[in-house]
């Protein structure tokens, strides 16, 4: 697929949401990580603003990566990969409604197949932006994004502790009705909230995220909940730096074979 042009991955990535099985999106976090994924033969990449803030000795969530360093890093994952790249966006970049739409304006640039929205803030005392506001924020994401970029409107509830799953049904509802594409709502508890969530929005798809505060779902548990995309968050990352971890120890106490390998340095450069 690295020949395609950009409008060609965003049709195939929208195609993606409307097929009946439901897909898996990975989320990246370097050039080579995309790479592996494209090589075992995934259709569609994703960024992971928590992997890449971590890569760069930063917090997510907080405003510290700005948006063309995100671009940036977007635009390497689509050049390595050449699959689909789903840009995970944090609240948009900037304060106002217009501010959201130019990040959307300059992920179509950019050659994004698609994007998410959240209605996070970045101010730990008050997480979550008021309902109004975010919905005005996805209204204005939409009208930018309208057949050129996949727009995913999400809410961070869970993830921030207001475990309410009235209000986030109510949210990504209003962001359905405002022009997202696709509904997010990371570390839902359990399928009867994958499903209560899919019903509220349909026919639009849901995305689920996998990750380390998720639910143990299985692809056809996500298959029968009605959700049609699955994303991975920090994961890879994480299980990347979890198996360097263990060895990292291993060799710390003496262990000189502690760093096995099955991918060589022309491999890497093959990738």
């Amino acid at each position: 697929m690295s020949g395609n042009t950009s409008r060609e991955r965003y049709e195939a990535f929208a195609a993606l949401h409307e097929q009946n099985n439901v897909f898996v999106m990975p989320n990246a976090f370097d050039g080579l990580s995309a790479a592996v994924f494209a090589e075992a033969g995934f259709k569609a990449v994703a960024t992971s603003s928590a992997a890449f803030a971590a890569t760069l000795g930063r917090l997510d969530g907080r405003h510290a990566i700005s948006r063309d360093e995100h671009l940036a890093h977007a635009q390497l994952l689509s050049r390595t990969s050449g699959l689909p790249v789903n840009g995970d966006f944090e609240d948009g970049y900037g304060e106002a409604p217009d501010d959201v739409a130019a990040t959307v304006r300059a992920a179509i640039a950019a050659g994004l197949s698609g994007i998410g929205i959240e209605d996070t803030s970045a101010n730990p005392d008050q997480p979550i932006r008021d309902f109004d506001e975010a919905v005005e924020r996805v209204r204005h994401a939409a009208a930018a994004a309208r057949g050129q970029i996949v727009l995913t409107g999400r809410t961070d509830n869970f993830i921030q502790g207001r475990p309410d799953l009235d209000d986030t049904v109510r949210r990504l509802t209003a962001f359905a009705e405002a022009g997202a594409d696709v509904l997010f709502a990371p570390y839902l508890p359990d399928l009867d909230a994958i499903a209560t969530v899919v019903k509220a929005v349909a026919p639009k798809p849901v995305n689920v995220l996998m990750g380390w505060s998720s639910g143990t779902f299985t692809l056809d548990d996500v298959q029968r909940a009605g959700a049609r995309r699955i994303s991975l968050g920090a994961d890879p990352y994480l299980h990347s730096l979890s198996a360097l971890r263990t060895a990292a120890g291993k060799l710390a106490a003496g262990d000189l074979a502690a760093l096995p390998t099955t991918m060589g340095f022309e491999l890497l450069q093959a990738l």
